[in-house]
């Protein structure tokens, strides 16, 4: 049956044991009833405070039952949430509200200044928590994106703010099922998938913070069947001691999907050993939903390296620079169309899109197709870095370290590293006289302001002349390949490690 989702927590509320848990963080839980009342005073609070059908509501809020009771009662304001990091820097913030205009933000800092706040620990007293009607939202969600250029973008979805109960979610979320969300609210997958489960009347179990050791826990304690992860995630799980992997059963899981970022070839085939290649499931797409690709363990198996085929929804091409098809098994970019339509699933708010003449678009990849359509990812063309699931562009960083005063020109690049699939590195011209060392170790405080940490560079290499051309241009794939080349054939070069502060995400 097609429902609002505003009436999702009501419709499994009035079908379960008045006790069934729809969300828990901890020894924080809540039932499908409390998410309703709940859900329900806030809408009357953020109604209160102006929320009308057809706004945004930007939420900063950490992973927390608040923050699904949140999503819910923007939802039932008839509004479209739109999800940031709770510890942005006014100046990233103030970008994404300027683009956005939200009618309402929910958490955040104070030191966002928006128009129209509640306070994160806002508790909506006094508001009745009876049931709630009102007009559906056009667009469920509205999430946001860096762009090559270092400015944010909001990526609005299509898709309507209803769900239909009887059928299946995405990606074999099925009626019932026992789901774990260790990723971040603020980052598109976890948003999507953690809401798929409850839309699906299951239980989420969420984390407010990764712990390897706690995931394999959680996953024990209330028979997971359902997780998503980031490659870093399985990497620090694969990590710990095998006696400590061991010493959890984790038989209850169904389908392990990995997404974000490329996954090590070894790593993967470290799962597949563990868990069996029939649960393993990998992802490839944006959040723009012009086109994914999927694929299962045992796929993978007999197309190592594959992110797999395109799916029913939309088409896929494979571009050269001339503008035409490449054969099969050359290297081009990779361009989607959806069978819908040109700008079908989303539309950017702050952007345009990379879309050709006839429509089809290109989220910045390169790739081949092998003879079976089978696809197989390159580096990316607009050199964003993906750390840890994160996409960091590199105009952004360089934006803000080029602001410190002893820095006259600064180039980043992301170098390999085990664990997090990239780390940021900068090249930096200083003024003469300073030590590298010294810029490194401040950068962190410097920084702080300017950007979220985890953006932040992990190593300096100082360099004698400037590493960008008098046009201001930069050959980054040249400087950055170079440096890899060195770090795999041991070569030592001179590079600053920045202060630990300076690491976190």
């Amino acid at each position: 049956m097609l429902i609002p989702l505003a009436d999702v927590p009501r419709w499994y509320a009035e079908r379960k044991p008045k006790d069934t848990i729809a969300v828990s963080h901890g020894a924080d839980e809540l039932t499908w009833e409390q998410l309703e009342r709940n859900a329900n005073r806030r809408a009357r609070a953020f109604a209160a405070k102006g929320v009308k059908p057809g706004d945004f509501v930007a939420i900063g809020l950490p992973n927390s039952n608040a923050f699904y009771e949140t999503t819910f009662a923007v939802w039932k304001c008839g509004a479209t949430p739109t999800s940031l990091s709770w510890r942005l820097p006014r100046g990233e913030a103030a970008a994404v509200l300027e683009i956005l205009q939200p009618a309402l933000v929910v958490g955040g800092e104070a030191e966002w200044n928006a128009a129209n706040r509640l306070p994160g620990d806002f508790v909506p007293d006094g508001f009745s928590d009876a049931p709630i009607s009102g007009p559906v939202a056009r667009y469920w969600k509205a999430m946001t994106s860096g762009g090559s250029t270092g400015r944010p973008k909001v990526i609005l979805d299509h898709g309507p703010a209803v769900t239909d109960t009887a059928a299946d979610q995405l990606l074999g979320i099925t009626p019932g099922v026992s789901l774990l969300n260790p990723g971040p609210l603020y980052h598109n997958a976890p948003f999507i998938l953690s809401h798929a489960g409850l839309f699906a009347g299951g239980r989420v179990t969420g984390m407010a913070k990764f712990d390897a050791e706690e995931t394999l826990r959680l996953i024990e304690k209330h028979r997971v069947q359902w997780v998503n992860f980031v490659p870093t995630m399985m990497h620090r799980i694969w990590a710990l001691p095998e006696s400590v992997r061991k010493a959890y059963d984790v038989s209850s899981l169904n389908i392990v999907f990995h997404m974000a970022a490329p996954m090590p070839p070894w790593l993967k085939e470290k799962w597949i050993e563990w868990l069996g290649p029939e649960r393993i499931w990998e992802l490839y797409g944006g959040t723009e939903r012009q086109g994914a690709c999927v694929i299962n363990g045992v796929e993978w198996m007999a197309h190592k390296g594959s992110v797999g085929k395109i799916g029913d929804t939309s088409r896929l091409r494979i571009i050269g620079e001339d503008g035409k098809d490449v054969p099969t098994g050359e290297t081009g970019e990779i361009y989607f169309l959806p069978n819908d339509g040109a700008g079908s699933t989303y539309h950017y708010l702050g952007a345009e899109p990379k879309r050709r003449s006839d429509g089809w678009e290109s989220l910045g990849d390169i790739g081949r197709l092998d003879a079976e359509g089978y696809l197989y990812l390159g580096d990316r063309l607009a050199d964003m870095i993906l750390r840890g699931g994160a996409n960091i562009y590199p105009a952004e960083v360089e934006a803000a370290v080029s602001e410190h005063p002893d820095v006259r020109s600064c180039v980043v690049v992301g170098l390999p590293d085990a664990e997090l699939g990239q780390r940021i590195h900068a090249i930096v011209e200083l003024n003469e006289g300073t030590a590298v060392q010294a810029v490194a170790d401040g950068m962190g405080a410097f920084l702080a302001d300017r950007l979220s940490r985890y953006k932040h560079p992990e190593s300096f290499e100082a360099v004698g002349a400037s590493p960008r051309d008098d046009s201001g241009k930069v050959r980054r794939t040249l400087l950055r390949d170079e440096r890899a080349g060195w770090l795999k054939e041991g070569r030592a070069f001179r590079v600053m490690p920045a202060r630990p502060q300076a690491k976190a995400g």
